[in-house]
């Protein structure tokens, strides 16, 4: 449960970067946002002023919500009629979360703050979000160690015969013994993710509308994406990329299995990832710019002769080699081309060279890392070989 003491820290962080760009309040309905403050994901409104304390109007579960709240002000969402007098102050500019609030829900907050001006605060939301705290970072390195001890276990239940959504369900089963929450929350519209991805041979080639390296096939054309019921290849890669959600808090991991030897083409390929990762990690440091890790990366890969299959298949590749990660997979900062601004200690970013080869399979790592002096802090911290079966 959210401490109190890390919750008005948050706050007073948002309350700084309000008054800085002139925003008299923040308003957040959705609800990891609410939760990120407030400590609590019931059905709430949370109004932040940039003086004075915070306000959470609760819609359902109020008796929920007064359990878990950081939030002093607790109150019932009130009607329409009401709704402007239960308002602390008169406010001009409000930022709100242009990014995710439906056209629907802003039209119907524009009535009841009527005389306010909205402003789009969905960057300073996720600034002040993709730093994380010291609390947040030993959460995060608990869901690195739950999840890395059921990726310990893949070998004994990895076998010749399998389909890819058998292995998918014996390693989510696992998880979810393990205490994974399971919900892979993405804040671009658009996106869903079950768990992860179980995936081997040219069933993991597939491309699809997932905005990452690799999609695999899924279970339909209503689902397509992670596992199919493809049977595992042998001497094919076996891809898992799978989620650990513990806490709330996501990290993000990728390992390769075989069954059998694999090909020079794929071995070379993964000693390459592994060679991005370690350069990318060794520059994870503050003041490091996103886009220019990025680069570097795709320079690496054109220079092995493999850039043409870099996070994805040959076309359709995602231009960027890293990831914001921590209540939602999605989050600042990106390695990106185009994002072209400095890393910050504190920061978490899933680092996943990965190479995508028509017809044979896909192959790479994936870890999560915490920005700091000293470079990338592994969290998913288990060994990074490729393990044969």
């Amino acid at each position: 449960m959210l401490e109190k003491a890390e919750s008005l820290r948050r706050i007073e962080r948002l309350k700084g970067e309000l008054r800085a760009q002139g925003l008299d309040a923040a308003v957040f309905i959705y609800p990891i946002d609410v939760y990120y403050y407030a400590g609590t994901r019931q059905n709430s409104l949370l109004l932040v002023p940039a003086q004075g304390e915070p306000l959470l109007l609760v819609r359902k579960s109020l008796s929920r919500a007064r359990l878990e709240a950081t939030i002093d002000d607790i109150r019932p969402f009130p009607s329409s009629k009401e709704f402007a007098a239960a308002l602390p102050a008169n406010f001009g500019k409000i930022g709100f979360t242009f990014d995710v609030v439906p056209v629907q829900q802003y039209q119907f907050y524009q009535k009841l703050f009527a005389g306010c001006e909205f402003v789009d605060a969905s960057a300073i939301n996720r600034e002040v979000r993709s730093v994380k705290s010291a609390w947040e970072l030993e959460r995060m390195r608990e869901s690195g160690r739950r999840l890395g001890e059921v990726f310990l276990q893949v070998p004994d239940f990895l076998k010749a015969g399998l389909r890819e959504v058998d292995l998918a369900a014996e390693f989510e089963y696992r998880l979810r013994k393990a205490g994974g929450e399971g919900y892979v929350r993405m804040r671009a519209f658009n996106q869903e993710l079950f768990m992860g991805l179980a995936l081997s041979g040219a069933s993991a080639v597939m491309p699809g509308f997932f905005d990452g390296a690799v999609t695999g096939r899924g279970l339909s054309a209503a689902s397509p994406h992670g596992a199919s019921q493809a049977s595992l290849v042998a001497g094919s890669p076996v891809f898992m990329d799978y989620t650990g959600v513990f806490d709330g808090y996501i990290v993000d991991m990728t390992r390769v299995f075989s069954i059998g030897k694999l090909p020079d083409q794929l071995m070379k390929a993964f000693e390459v990832s592994l060679l991005i990762q370690n350069y990318l990690v060794e520059r994870l440091k503050p003041g490091a710019i996103c886009e220019e890790l990025f680069l570097a990366a795709a320079r690496l890969a054109e220079e092995a002769g493999l850039g043409n299959c870099f996070m994805g298949p040959p076309g359709e590749n995602a231009r960027f080699v890293g990831h914001g990660v921590g209540l939602e997979l999605d989050e600042f900062p990106v390695l990106a081309q185009g994002f072209k601004v400095p890393l910050k200690a504190g920061q978490t970013i899933a680092i996943e060279p990965k190479f995508v080869f028509p017809g044979q399979g896909v192959i790479g790592i994936e870890n999560t890392f915490a920005v700091s002096e000293a470079g990338g802090e592994k969290i998913t911290d288990i060994p990074d070989d490729i393990v044969f079966v």
